[in-house]
């Protein structure tokens, strides 16, 4: 049996939670841009549970915005998924099973545009949620007359136009907005992206003027750690005790937070909140935004190639592995954590450290080293540079462990084959996609010049980094020994090397 509404009325909700009938009549109210993993495991997590409490009374408009894959699963099943909650909390194992029924219904910007723009003519849309990745929130010059444009904010900006014509400039008709995409200042920037935009598209200055003073674009962090779907094994006997099949089964860990930046008008409209105390809207959110930007999403970027290359697949099983168990927990301790340029007490700091440790040991989430891999660049640059930056700062060294982990990804962008646009590296006899938009020019790099080039050229990338890298004094030749040693020793023995201080320039 496969989920679906007509189904639900066979399935036993002894061993999970089931929607009401009465929920698939409620209105839509939020637009969301993105399918993603993280989007069903938290903001449409919070949004399902309002609904089930009475509290928000809003269904969801998903929007696929990606070219490759189809809504066919979501179709197929309604919108329904399930979301495996597993962790520990407080000593005590949480196993809960929840079958979401906030998405409506699913539409494919590449297919259905016109369906989307025929949502902003519905007066109880009042929230755009989204989650394009990283280097979805950036400025193109992008047409928005296309059909659809081609970048997120050109979509946004199209679809705002057409509210603003359905409903003649009202004051009442625009959005609250609340990018989750893990940057800083993601609604500020989407904002000044969208108005630029805006601008370059020529549009009417009343639409401007409604644009810039009646749509409010939050900033936001959400903090969740989804492993998505099981493997097979795993899947099928979790399937095997609910009862049914689902293509969307998502798992994901017990902790949650989706911080928002607002005032009273914005918490009234995202009533959601209401059902849930991980759900904070507040006028300033920098301390969660910096504690889970750099101590557990650093610590991630710097630590997958290496966990990679050590043959190490999932974050809980680097956890089991003394060598790199002992390099996340030094990371964090000893170079992330000094180097944070925010004001946050210690006490604060070590308990999420703690914390932090505590859920990549979660037995029941396999979180892929490999995923993490994905946008590695921008990841680097937002997540890890201004760490590196400020640990110089303070102490006038390289902080070792930072210099591997950036070794680490410079010899995982080295491919070896190109298929189509697609660029492959190898390790251990197996290829291995880099999914990132540096890939090519990495590619490059590798094929003409040496070790200790590679390292100068793309330290020196003043475009993807903002600054010249080699002028942090010591940092070039740091992460030159290092991927010498990797190249020659292998990643274990590189690791090794650095608590024994046996790493030598070659």
């Amino acid at each position: 049996m496969n989920l679906s509404r007509k189904n639900l009325k066979n399935i036993s909700s002894e061993k999970l939670i089931i929607p009401r009938e009465n929920i698939f009549e409620l209105p839509e109210k939020i637009l969301q841009f993105g399918t993603g993993m993280l989007l069903r495991a938290l903001p449409d997590f919070f949004i399902d549970k309002a609904n089930r409490l009475g509290i928000f009374n809003g269904r969801i408009v998903m929007i696929k915005t990606t070219a490759h894959g189809t809504t066919a699963m979501f179709d197929e099943q309604d919108g329904l998924y399930t979301l495996c909650i597993r962790g520990i909390e407080n000593r005590t194992t949480i196993e809960e099973n929840i079958i979401n029924s906030s998405v409506s219904r699913v539409l494919n910007a590449n297919h259905e545009w016109k369906k989307i723009l025929a949502c902003a003519h519905n007066e109880n849309l009042q929230i755009i949620i989204s989650n394009t990745t990283e280097v979805g929130i950036k400025l193109m010059n992008d047409n928005i007359t296309n059909s659809p444009p081609v970048s997120y904010p050109g979509k946004l900006l199209a679809f705002l136009l057409e509210r603003f014509i359905a409903f003649n400039g009202d004051k009442k008709s625009g959005f609250v907005i609340v990018p989750t995409e893990l940057i800083p200042d993601n609604g500020k920037n989407l904002k000044s992206i969208v108005l630029e935009l805006a601008d370059v598209n020529r549009l009417d200055d009343a639409f401007i003027t409604w644009l810039d003073g009646y749509n409010y674009f939050c900033n936001s962090l959400v903090d969740r750690i989804v492993s998505g779907t099981p493997e097979a094994e795993i899947k099928n006997k979790i399937e095997k005790k609910l009862g049914y099949n689902d293509e969307l089964l998502t798992i994901c860990e017990t902790y949650s937070l989706w911080a928002i930046e607002g005032n009273d008008h914005i918490k009234k409209i995202l009533s959601f909140a209401e059902a849930d105390d991980r759900v904070i809207i507040k006028p300033n959110i920098d301390l969660y935004r910096e504690l889970k930007l750099r101590l557990l999403n650093g610590t991630h970027t710097l630590s997958c190639g290496i966990a990679f290359f050590s043959g190490i697949e999932t974050v809980k099983q680097a956890m089991k592995d003394d060598a790199m168990e002992k390099y996340i927990s030094d990371l964090m301790q000893k170079e992330i954590a000094p180097s944070i340029p925010y004001e946050i007490d210690i006490t604060i700091i070590q308990n999420f450290i703690n914390n932090v440790l505590d859920r990549f040991r979660n037995p029941a989430i396999d979180h892929y080293w490999k995923n993490i891999t994905l946008n590695y660049s921008s990841k680097m640059k937002l997540r890890c540079i201004p760490l590196l930056l400020e640990y110089y700062k303070i102490n006038k060294s390289i902080p070792e462990l930072f210099a591997l982990g950036f070794a680490a990804y410079i010899y995982f962008m080295k491919a070896v084959k190109k298929n189509d646009n697609q660029f492959f590296g190898e390790w251990n006899g197996q290829f291995y996609l880099i999914e990132d938009e540096m890939a090519k020019e990495f590619h490059m790099l590798w094929q003409n010049f040496p070790v200790n080039e590679i390292v100068e050229k793309v330290l020196k990338n003043i475009t993807l980094w903002n600054i010249d890298l080699n002028a942090i004094a010591g940092f070039q030749q740091s992460v030159t020994d290092k991927l010498y040693s990797i190249i020659n020793n292998g990643m274990s023995a590189t690791l090794q090397s650095i608590y024994s201080k046996k790493i030598i320039a070659q």
